[in-house]
């Protein structure tokens, strides 16, 4: 998901080098990040199956596995899974997640170097972690892992407009004050001034794969305090902060929450699934 609880993430294409050192803050809290990060629609796995065959027998490789968020659901399905994640203690708790799951393996290296294996894969899977890769290199090793014809499945999410509305319009000045790259009155956008035509020109570039399909979920996730504090530890931006300014952030997003709004909020996640086949 979006780094950024505050309505537009900045995360999506950063500078490499703050890529790079973002994409590891992830690993620093495994367990919280397992605790606190959600699950996905049911709907995602049922529209994986029939768009991109991953279903019970097929070969996936999942790229940036995170702790088997979605490597736990497809496993059950009866595919034969190789999750690539960078993270070691990420990659220990999807580990265990998936113990007696089945035909699974977990790989510990960085999808940019890590070796293909010489049989292709029928899909490539990556939920919430293909724009941490390399963009140099994404889209032409996704391809050179897939049989011809098989099937790149990306899932992005991204906060949208919906919730509890006023309290993210509010927030905003917790943000303000705190993390001087907030972009003043920032706001969530709505689910349908998003198209994806991002990724679907991403692909079109990289010149093999056919034209994406896309199927969009919208998610209503309600947090107590404590639990969106939880979730907002796990964001990267938020765990880049300088210490006192994370606490201060933190402190500022709790006392909005139980002053105002009792304590719970409302986030509104919109779910994207775009499915490319190799040519």
């Amino acid at each position: 998901m979006p780094d950024n609880p505050a309505p537009a993430p900045r995360d999506d294409r950063p500078h490499p080098s703050r890529r790079t050192r973002l994409s590891r803050t992830f690993d620093e809290d495994a367990e919280l990040y397992d605790r606190a990060r959600p699950g996905y629609p049911p709907e995602l796995y049922d529209d994986l199956a029939e768009l991109a065959g991953v279903d019970s027998g097929s070969r996936v490789l999942e790229v940036g596995c995170g702790t088997g968020q979605v490597t736990v659901p497809l496993a059950r399905r009866g595919c034969r899974i190789t999750a690539v994640e960078a993270g070691a203690r990420m990659a220990a708790v999807a580990r265990r997640n998936l113990a007696g799951a089945g035909a699974v393996d977990v790989v510990t290296a960085e999808f940019e170097s890590w070796p293909l294996p010489g049989e292709p894969f029928d899909a490539v899977v990556s939920a919430t972690a293909f724009h941490w890769i390399d963009p140099a290199v994404r889209m032409t090793k996704a391809a050179d892992a897939l049989r011809p014809g098989g099937a790149l499945a990306v899932v992005r999410t991204q906060h949208v407009r919906g919730g509890t509305e006023e309290f993210f319009v509010e927030v905003q000045r917790c943000y303000e004050r705190f993390d001087p790259e907030t972009p003043p009155g920032l706001r969530p956008p709505a689910a349908a001034d998003i198209d994806g035509s991002d990724h679907a020109e991403e692909v079109a570039r990289s010149g093999r794969f056919g034209p994406t399909v896309f199927r969009r979920y919208e998610q209503d996730l309600t947090y107590t305090t404590s639990e969106y504090l939880a979730l907002l530890r796990t964001f990267s931006g938020h765990r880049a902060l300088p210490d006192t300014a994370r606490d201060g952030l933190l402190g500022c997003v709790a006392s909005l929450l139980d002053g105002r709004y009792g304590g719970r909020v409302t986030r509104r996640n919109l779910v994207e699934l775009g499915v490319s086949y190799r040519r």
